[in-house]
């Protein structure tokens, strides 16, 4: 019987394949990449629509350079007929999760936290740009089929604790390199009680143990959800078979964390850091960005005033609407965040909120990484519920209390 990633693939761990791709997606920092290198290597693009570009990394443009290679790539995208998300359309994992991503495809994106997508059966995982050219004039590429760990889930996460701390505890667990090339597979009976994006969250931070991929298995939770999107799918069965190692979550026991700079896995529980003094709370990214993050930060903002400066980034501009519509972003601006455009705002330190010499950031992004939102500053790694405790007091501070049932 074969793991999930074998089962997609068609082949056992170990062996190459060649295989054809369901969808294949850009952003508009690798799209410019990606693009030098097609004009190295081909002279043609295979058929669309599976090709996407999505501005979504530094948008709108932060200089003339920027929007000159964006002008670029967008009149190329447009050409060829490229399905295409421009300003404001939000981060380009989200939108693939809008209805796009089905399971049992073959899915690939020019960033590593494509493996988002797995949260929906499918094989998603991020290729560099010189390999994303080949798929635009090939529409095929080759696989080395990975192990696959599993991350077995038992009960039912206890509020404040939220899947972000979840996904920080098992990378914590794993340690950054502890899964290298190798699949994670979400399984047990805990799964039952994570909602689509949680498993999205969970999926994300794969990349972050090293990992080629993190998948869900489809099930009800998956229909129910493509089904609002006017998607009709079946429910993929788990099959008895043999995993490189196993390990077992009790997710009543998972607690609020962060993860401490300069590394995703040096996670501590939230209790042990409270205190440390912040100057930004960034609150998005394809992470934590999604509707149901907004609508936790603003249950914990409502009626009151962040004490430090507050950024959020919606992750799509769906999300912005419903946030509109349901009076959730009215309530963020009451409080005194800071709304930005759909998009990455500043996880990657490139506009909208890098950080100063010496300044402090809690983000619930999903790296840390010495200088990544700007040369010399520290950013701690936490779930939104933490995130709204801490804004509010300036400083990281336990959720317990603002998010009592």
């Amino acid at each position: 019987m074969s793991t999930l990633s074998e089962r997609i693939l068609g082949a056992p761990a170990g062996e190459f394949v060649d295989r054809a791709v369901d969808r294949a997606y850009v952003h508009d920092g690798t799209g410019v990449l990606t693009l030098e290198a097609w004009r190295q290597i081909a002279d043609r693009v295979v058929t669309p629509p599976r090709f996407y570009v999505m501005f979504d990394h530094i948008v709108p443009a932060n200089n003339s350079v920027t929007a000159t290679l964006q002008h670029e790539l967008r009149d190329f995208a447009l050409e060829k007929g490229f399905c295409f998300s421009d300003v404001g359309g939000g981060i380009s994992h989200q939108l693939m999760a809008e209805g796009e991503v089905m399971p049992g495809e073959i899915v690939v994106g020019a960033d590593s936290h494509t493996c988002t997508l797995g949260a929906f059966g499918a094989f998603a995982t991020g290729v560099g740009a010189t390999d994303m050219a080949a798929i635009w004039a090939s529409g095929c590429t080759w696989f080395r089929v990975p192990g696959t760990i599993a991350l077995s889930l038992e009960g039912g996460l206890c509020a404040p604790a939220g899947a972000k701390d979840l996904a920080l505890t098992y990378v914590g667990k794993l340690g950054m390199d502890g899964a290298s090339y190798r699949a994670l597979e979400f399984i047990g009976d805990g799964i039952s009680s994570l909602e689509m994006d949680d498993r999205l969250t969970l999926c994300n931070l794969a990349v972050e143990t090293g990992a080629k991929a993190g998948m869900c298995y489809a099930d009800h939770t998956t229909r129910r959800y493509l089904a609002g999107r006017g998607k009709e799918i079946a429910i993929q069965a788990a099959e008895d078979c043999s995993y490189e190692r196993e390990m077992a979550f009790d997710l009543n026991d998972v607690v609020p964390v962060v993860a401490c700079p300069p590394r995703v896995d040096t996670v501590r529980p939230v209790t042990e850091v409270e205190g440390i003094s912040l100057d930004q709370v960034f609150v998005g990214t394809c992470t934590n960005g999604r509707y149901s993050d907004l609508a936790t930060l603003a249950r914990g903002v409502r009626g009151k005033r962040v004490a430090v400066r507050t950024i959020v980034a919606p992750a799509s501009e769906s999300v912005l609407n419903e946030a509109v519509r349901t009076g959730v972003l009215a309530d963020l601006v009451q409080a005194g965040c800071t709304i930005l455009p759909p998009g990455c705002g500043p996880c990657l330190g490139a506009h909208m909120g890098v950080l100063g010499e010496g300044e402090v950031c809690l983000s619930t992004a999903n790296r840390n990484f010495r200088n990544r939102m700007g040369v010399g500053g520290e950013i701690y790694l936490s779930s939104v519920e933490t995130a709204a405790a801490s804004a509010l007091k300036g400083a990281i501070t336990s959720p317990e209390d603002l998010y009592a049932d």
